[in-house]
């Protein structure tokens, strides 16, 4: 059910690692739990991130939640076209829904996240 190129958090959060880039988002069970997503607040280019630290939030018409940055670095992009069709993160989490990417200062950060079955497994399932 998780894609398993991914690592995950124990906060919803996946990572997609390529080189020394982290693309993050957040997974399907997160976007399920919130509903209909309205607005994602995503951090500045430039801004540094720390792994475990607020990066963002996504207010869906249920609730508002932290986006929790999974590594630590610099972010390099992030999703403009959220602004305009943030429903993007329901319909496509691991995909067009991606949030931010973050050049990553200390990849070791990966080693404390979770693989597909573990994150799955860590809901119960």
């Amino acid at each position: 059910m998780y894609p398993g190129d991914l690592k995950y958090t124990s906060t919803h959060e996946w990572v997609r690692v390529s080189g020394d880039t982290a693309e993050i988002g957040i997974t399907k069970y997160a976007s399920d739990e919130l509903g209909d997503i309205v607005f994602v607040d995503l951090p500045e280019v430039g801004a540094p991130v720390q792994a475990g630290a607020v990066a963002g939030s996504i207010e869906s018409v249920k609730a508002v939640a932290e986006l929790t940055s999974p590594v630590s670095g610099e972010i390099v992009a992030v999703n403009d076209v959220l602004g305009d069709t943030p429903e993007t993160v329901n319909e496509d989490p691991y995909g067009a829904g991606w949030m931010a990417k973050v050049k990553m200062s200390s990849p070791s950060d990966l080693d404390r996240l979770l693989d597909a079955a573990a994150y799955e497994a860590s809901l119960g399932g």
